[in-house]
């Protein structure tokens, strides 16, 4: 609920949060979701934080959004080492009361996607400080504590540092398809106090490294809840009997599970080999993974909570079922940090700026070539077809191009990790004689192992 002034008319701007969500958030705070990569040095902190945030987001999503734009937050604040010095130990603090949220405010009303077309001015005040003036179309979370906001700044578009109560006003909330536990507001500057972050006129340089770190959670948590929808139907299909038998026990049904679990299984191996791509530091792969999974595993988290709804009946269509639910909030990730068209669009950018970004994802994939004929014939004709684009629009194939690419990965990874009956399934279905639709696996699959194996943990 959104309160905007206080009982004696005096603007608040504030959101009436049900205790639950500061219970959930406090939870993750405490267990380190927001910070644990920068507070600890030890080999492999993006994985096991990765882990940890994939979990917590199938309790519910929407207080992942704060978590994971603190955790972003942190990289972008380093551009200036004055304002680090000052909040890094505050959005870092495994605390909840004590310690700090980020959010971020960089979409407006002609722009969306396009920031350069932002209106928003920012003024220097004379003391080092700029005053900002406009308006942002999207906020994420305007109960944070501190926000990065792109605004004009004379030398161009620029980032800066704005904490809460330092001169904006909250318009009102969105009502939104899903994640409806978050809030997302409106928000008006009116001479906002806010400082620069990085230089002026190099606010995407500076805030893009927020940005890759807020789209391995969005990886993460797609991955987190598609595995929530396939357990659903899962558990619903061994108790519901229906002509005579267990969904389970049928065929047609133990298809369409096995199909869900291993699009499910493909896209927790593909985040969490993104998490660990930032572990290994900011080389082209990482680069190059982020925009390829954020495209493909977003792009592929509603069809399949649609098909693990359907696996219910009528059941999974009323709201006392959690399918909804889970629908609606897995949704956002596809739009958040730019929808499909930016997002592969970005990948033709990223091979544009880094030759040296391909050859590495490639490099990646090959490393199980030779296990499995359906991958190798599959990567032979992606390499034949990166080939063939030369001199055509590369934007007309860019969708077309970068899902080869990501299941080319996912299929490396399985081979590479997975058991057997979930590698053997994958390849022979997402790169051979699969389907179209969930539920179209090729004869062969060992459905049985694979429907078995998501009733761990």
């Amino acid at each position: 609920r959104l309160v905007t002034h206080d009982r004696y008319g005096r603007r608040v701007d504030e959101v009436d949060l049900d205790p639950s969500w500061h219970w959930l958030l406090s939870i993750g705070v405490e267990r380190e979701l927001p910070s644990l990569p920068w507070r600890s040095s030890r080999q492999g902190a993006h994985v096991v934080r990765g882990a940890l945030f994939a979990i917590w987001s199938q309790v519910l999503s929407g207080p992942m959004c704060p978590i994971s734009m603190t955790y972003a937050g942190v990289p972008a604040l380093r551009r200036e080492p004055e304002l680090a010095a000052e909040w890094e130990p505050r959005l870092t603090r495994p605390d909840y009361g004590s310690g700090a949220l980020a959010g971020m405010a960089m979409t407006e009303k002609q722009g969306g996607s396009d920031v350069r077309a932002n209106t928003t001015r920012a003024e220097p005040a004379g003391d080092g400080d700029y005053e900002l003036t406009g308006h942002k179309w999207f906020c994420s979370y305007p109960s944070a504590d501190v926000f990065l906001v792109l605004a004009q700044a004379p030398g161009g578009l620029s980032c800066f540092l704005v904490e809460r109560g330092a001169g904006f006003e909250l318009q009102r909330l969105k009502d939104k398809l899903g994640t409806r536990s978050l809030p997302s507001s409106e928000v008006e500057f009116k001479r906002a106090r806010g400082r620069l972050v990085g230089e002026e006129g190099r606010g995407v340089a500076t805030i893009i490294e927020m940005v890759n770190h807020t789209r391995l959670d969005c990886i993460l948590g797609t991955a987190a809840g598609m595995r929530r929808a396939v357990a659903e139907a899962v558990h619903h299909a061994r108790h519901r009997s229906a002509f005579g038998a267990r969904l389970v026990e049928q065929p047609a049904m133990r298809n369409v599970l096995a199909d869900l679990a291993i699009e499910s299984e493909a896209a927790t191996a593909a985040a969490l080999r993104v998490a660990r791509a930032f572990d290994e530091g900011g080389g082209p792969f990482r680069r190059f993974a982020t925009a390829i999974m954020k495209y493909w595993v977003c792009k592929r988290g509603a069809p399949l909570a649609v098909e693990a709804l359907e696996c219910h009946g009528g059941n999974g269509y009323v709201e006392e079922s959690p399918m909804p639910g889970i629908y609606r909030d897995i949704e956002l990730n596809s739009i958040w940090e730019g929808s499909g068209n930016v997002a592969a669009l970005d990948v033709l950018r990223a091979a544009a700026k880094e030759p040296e970004g391909l050859p590495a994802f490639l490099d990646e994939c090959r490393l199980a070539a030779g296990a499995n004929d359906h991958l190798d014939r599959h990567l032979a004709r992606v390499e034949r077809g990166l080939a063939t684009l030369t001199g055509e629009d590369p934007q007309w194939h860019a969708r077309r191009v970068v899902e080869e690419l990501a299941v080319t990965l996912q299929a490396s990874l399985l081979v590479r990790h997975a058991p057997a009956p979930v590698a053997d399934a994958f390849c022979a279905a997402r790169l051979g004689e699969g389907g179209r639709a969930f539920g179209t696996l090729p004869a062969g699959v060992d459905a049985d192992a694979i429907v078995e194996r998501t009733l761990l943990a």
